[in-house]
């Protein structure tokens, strides 16, 4: 189906454009969303009778958009999840629980505009992208940690994937004296000869 574009759709094409797309995607996504017109003579001339309203409201939604940019700039959230001792999370990280810790702090976005190919599943300081607007994309730090203490030492760039890291123990350096009391078993010897 041929659509004409009332928007800057990405790796499709400009506003104005006219794009040939596959069916269901112009009667599901492009059409009822108000970003495309089917492509024939009246859409046509309607395009060009609003293209100025459609301009300046694009470039309204653009300004919008780089001025969350610029407060999202250089942030990190901190999304505090369980894992285990190697760093795994016994769930996930998703789009969601980033739209939550960024609707925390005040910044209001769909799902659709999180780039998050898959979940998160380790702890750490990962770079997620944004697309605030057709042509504004920033990066985001999300800063997945056990805790919030956690969380702090990993953004001093500390590594919480070992044991050295997690309880402070070196486990490389640890005897066997270190795990058994060798007099303990010398102390139930004696409570049993006095009794």
């Amino acid at each position: 189906m041929d659509v004409i574009l009332l928007e800057r759709i990405a790796k499709l094409g400009q506003m104005g454009e006219t794009v040939k797309v596959r069916d269901g995607f112009a009667r599901n996504y492009l059409l009822p969303q108000g970003k495309a017109l089917r492509a024939n003579e009246a859409n046509k001339k309607r395009f060009e009778a609003e293209r100025a309203t459609l301009e300046a409201r694009n470039l309204e939604r653009k300004s919008e958009a780089q001025k969350v940019a610029e407060q999202l700039d250089g942030k990190s959230f901190i999304i505090v999840r369980s894992a285990g001792e190697t760093g795994h999370l016994y769930g996930s990280v998703a789009a969601r629980d980033i739209i939550e810790a960024l609707a925390a702090e005040g910044f209001n976005l769909d799902r659709n505009q999180i780039e998050l190919n898959t979940p998160i599943k380790s702890i750490g300081l990962h770079k997620v992208a944004l697309h605030l607007h057709a042509e504004v994309e920033i990066a985001i730090e999300v800063n997945v940690a056990r805790s919030a203490d956690e969380a702090e030492r990993q953004a001093k760039g500390e590594s919480l994937t070992s044991a050295d890291a997690i309880y402070g123990v070196d486990e490389d350096a640890l005897t066997a004296e270190d795990f058994f009391d060798p007099d303990a078993d010398r102390d139930d010897d004696r409570d049993d000869a006095e009794a």
